[in-house]
């Protein structure tokens, strides 16, 4: 029987005993979940998986997801996630912590979720469905695939706020700034990380008036305010923000601006 088919087996990890105790809780809880063994500490969590790789990961010791602290002294979570990395069959990892800063190096690790504390029962759920998808697909440790981005929804675009889902409008985005294999979504009231890859964006939403203008940025032409020239360098202002142009995508960009005023003057 293969570990999807018994259920998931994870490796709990926090240095702090009441943060594993919900951890556990709310593992225990999962019906997806088979077994939850706890580590408080990152030091103890790699002895584990280190023995479970001399077995196999379908050893009686071997983990399918890493539930994750960061912040813990000596190891921390992202040291131990690189090392993990390293392996020839590594777990699947989500982060869990109180920490929203560490998010674009916890993806650029390929994490499966980042989930922020004190911990959403609902979220939760949700970090769990991802992880046993990507098992029965095998995703997991025993074809060492990492997982493939989450694609972006229609008309809005799901982001995490304080541990909550929220989505925002394709509309009131005015650019975006390619951050690893994730995009930084910025709007007038503040900017979103995502786990979509800038050329995914670029495809799904050239339609919607947006534009390459660097290798890492795509802006909304009807957020332009502004395109200057200086010293044979291009720039577009987008509300209080100058953005540098290349100068592969200036004629592109000039090109698109003179349509999209001509359309607005008709």
């Amino acid at each position: 029987m293969s570990l999807s088919d018994a259920g998931l087996r994870v490796l709990a990890v926090d240095d702090e005993e009441p943060a594993l105790a919900e951890l556990l809780y709310l593992l225990d809880r999962d019906p997806r979940v088979a077994d939850a063994v706890p580590a408080s500490a990152a030091t103890e969590a790699l002895r584990r998986l280190s023995r479970a790789v001399e077995r196999g990961p379908d050893g009686p010791e071997g983990f399918d997801v890493v539930f994750l602290d960061i912040d813990m002294p000596g190891l921390n979570g992202l040291e131990l996630a690189r090392l993990l990395g390293g392996f020839t069959a590594p777990p699947l990892i989500v982060f869990v912590t109180a920490h929203e800063d560490f998010a674009v190096r916890a993806f650029d690790l390929k994490a499966v979720d980042y989930l922020l504390k004190p911990l959403r029962r609902e979220r939760f759920a949700e970090a769990v469905r991802r992880v046993a998808e990507l098992v029965r697909a095998g995703q997991g440790p025993r074809s060492g695939t990492a997982p493939e981005p989450v694609p972006a929804l229609g008309d809005q675009v799901p982001v995490e706020l304080g541990g909550v889902t929220r989505f925002v409008p394709v509309a009131d985005i005015t650019d975006v700034e390619a951050q690893g294999d994730y995009a930084r979504l910025h709007t007038p009231a503040g900017s979103h990380l995502v786990r979509v890859p800038l050329s995914t964006l670029e495809e799904q939403w050239r339609s919607r008036g947006f534009v390459r203008v660097h290798r890492s940025r795509l802006v909304a032409l009807g957020r332009i305010e502004e395109l200057r020239l200086d010293g044979g360098n291009l720039t577009v202002r987008v509300g209080d923000r100058v953005l540098a142009v290349s100068r592969r995508n200036a004629r592109e960009l000039r090109d698109l601006l003179a349509r999209h005023a001509a359309a607005r003057a008709r």
